[in-house]
């Protein structure tokens, strides 16, 4: 499968489908496509309860090209970078809403977090998406993304909600600030996400969450 990543801060993925092959979306990301693609929605009843807990819709959308070429475009739902990765040789495990669509031999599921600290204090929640099998696929990022290859044993602190995915060969775990007075006065909160390697992880500038409590701010809205 071909594919394009237009624009920069509301970026579009442009997909042209030989005639057979299939793309699997996010219910509602279709922008626009050309008139020989097949829609079918599914995923099962298992596989959509699983999806509730990710954030993700309960059923996704299976587009196949029909009687020649096709083309089809989707769009993210918040300004930030659209990103492909080949799930082929390491599985990755992504923050929760952050699928966008695949090629069908991706396996999506959920991944939990063993450490219960990690889930409560690390930002990124007791459910992440985990991706595996064979093929790319299409995650939707917030802000500008910033990629680190860790080298084992080597780790990177990050802030709640930065970290936008990992390879599944990284460990993850919650980080306390030290010292009564950081914890306080920092501005940067009582834990942070410790991530160690090796693998690649992807950090994301400007997470959704954060956008969304600095907009009363910004646009002068009363949050009442």
């Amino acid at each position: 499968m071909k594919y394009e990543i237009k624009g920069s801060s509301v970026p579009a993925l442009v997909c042209y489908l030989e005639k057979g092959e299939s793309l699997v979306t996010e219910r509602g990301a279709m922008s626009w496509m050309s008139p020989n693609l097949a829609m079918t929605t599914g995923g099962g009843v298992g596989n959509a309860f699983a999806r509730l807990f990710q954030g993700e819709s309960l059923f996704q959308n299976t587009y196949t090209a029909q009687h020649g070429r096709g083309i089809i475009a989707l769009t993210s739902g918040f300004p930030g970078k659209i990103m492909a990765v080949d799930v082929m040789d390491n599985p990755i495990i992504a923050q929760k809403q952050s699928f966008l669509g695949c090629e069908p031999t991706v396996k999506m599921e959920m991944h939990f977090q063993k450490k219960i600290g990690a889930g409560f204090f690390g930002g990124e929640g007791f459910v992440m998406e985990r991706f595996s099998g064979s093929g790319i696929v299409f995650l939707e990022f917030d802000g500008t993304v910033v990629t680190y290859n860790l080298k084992k044993g080597q780790s990177m602190i990050i802030d709640s909600g930065c970290l936008a995915a990992m390879e599944a060969t990284c460990r993850i775990e919650a980080k306390r600030v030290k010292g009564v007075k950081r914890m306080l006065f920092s501005g940067e909160g009582l834990y942070h996400t410790k991530v160690t390697g090796p693998g690649k992880i992807w950090l994301q500038t400007m997470p959704a969450d954060s956008m969304t409590s600095l907009a009363p701010v910004y646009f002068n809205i009363d949050p009442q």
